[in-house]
């Protein structure tokens, strides 16, 4: 059975595995990263890969990071939170393990794992939205990962869904991130506490009495225990995401989404009302069938996953 080493490059951590062709992770291994020395990064790439070589015959490498890839699956050419600015990761893996190496985006490996092996699986065109910190995903059209011109297609997170709104990282205003990701979500009920506390009881206690210690676990578990403040900023979330699915729906037709990332661990919080926006606002709703909405099936591991099948499929 053919084995890949799948490669999951963080702000704080380098996530690695052996993976087979089912997408079953065999062995792992993982190291913290030192996020502003990219010669150290790829040090410590190359320790993992090694450490799993050791005890397991494998055929490629596959790297998932966070930032720009281009075309070629070969430089990063920009990594905002890892210090990368057009660097030839693919060769300095190459030389450092000897084994032939794809440098992916890390959205992109996760929602290529969940295309294969995951919420996706049987369906050619699909979109998976990853909501982290921020709003991340991947595009797969007739059963394959589409990367555009430049290898940076997938950034949905910056569709403009508010001109004028709220300042975004990179450099605009508006974007969809700004209104649904995790950092959204927090922000919301932190207003909420903040305005509203007698809605806000139990969000409250968990934070300590603290409107501004609110985070994103505190805003699950107080919805989940029925607090009216947290169950809003999940409403007021799945609302934006809703929205901007059915502009994509407009666009590229796919047959399902996939929501994935951190804040997808609430399911249906977000997918309900996320769910519910879509059917409300896609063009020509009587006419068509609309997307069905997926929660991510492989968690945390889809990176590594990703990228091993990635590179088993050079």
């Amino acid at each position: 059975m053919a084995l890949a080493i799948g490669v999951d490059i963080g702000g704080t951590k380098v996530a690695a595995g052996v993976v087979d062709e089912q997408g079953v992770i065999v062995a792992t291994s993982r190291r913290d990263t030192p996020s502003q020395d990219p010669a150290k990064i790829e040090e410590i790439i190359g320790d993992v890969v090694r450490e799993l070589q050791a005890a397991h015959e494998v055929e490629a490498v596959g790297i998932g990071a966070a930032g720009f890839v281009d075309a070629a699956r070969s430089t990063v050419v920009f990594a905002p939170n890892l210090a990368w600015r057009d660097e030839p990761l693919r060769a300095a893996v190459e030389a450092r393990c000897g084994l032939p190496v794809v440098v992916e985006n890390d959205a992109n490996a996760a929602a290529w794992a969940e295309a294969r092996f995951g919420a996706g699986r049987g369906e050619g065109y699909l979109v998976i939205l990853t909501l982290g910190t921020g709003l991340g995903g991947g595009l797969v059209v007739d059963g394959q990962l589409y990367r555009g011109r430049l290898g940076i297609a997938g950034e949905f997170g910056h569709l403009t869904v508010e001109p004028g709104g709220r300042r975004c990282g990179c450099g605009g205003r508006g974007c969809w991130e700004r209104y649904a990701s995790g950092r959204a979500l927090v922000r919301e009920a932190q207003e909420l506490a903040s305005i509203s506390p007698a809605i806000a009881g139990r969000l409250l206690e968990l934070a300590g009495g603290q409107p501004e210690a609110i985070t994103g676990l505190a805003v699950t578990q107080a919805a989940q225990d029925g607090d009216e403040a947290a169950l809003e900023a999940f409403r007021v979330v799945g609302t934006w995401l809703g929205h901007g699915m059915a502009s994509l729906a407009a666009v590229l037709d796919p047959g399902v989404f996939v929501l994935g990332g951190g804040v997808s661990a609430a399911g249906e919080l977000v997918r309900e009302p996320a769910t519910r926006t879509l059917h409300e606002r896609i063009t020509a709703r009587a006419y068509r069938e609309v997307p069905g909405v997926r929660l991510a099936e492989l968690g945390p591991e889809a990176g590594i996953v990703g990228a091993a099948d990635l590179a088993r499929r050079r």
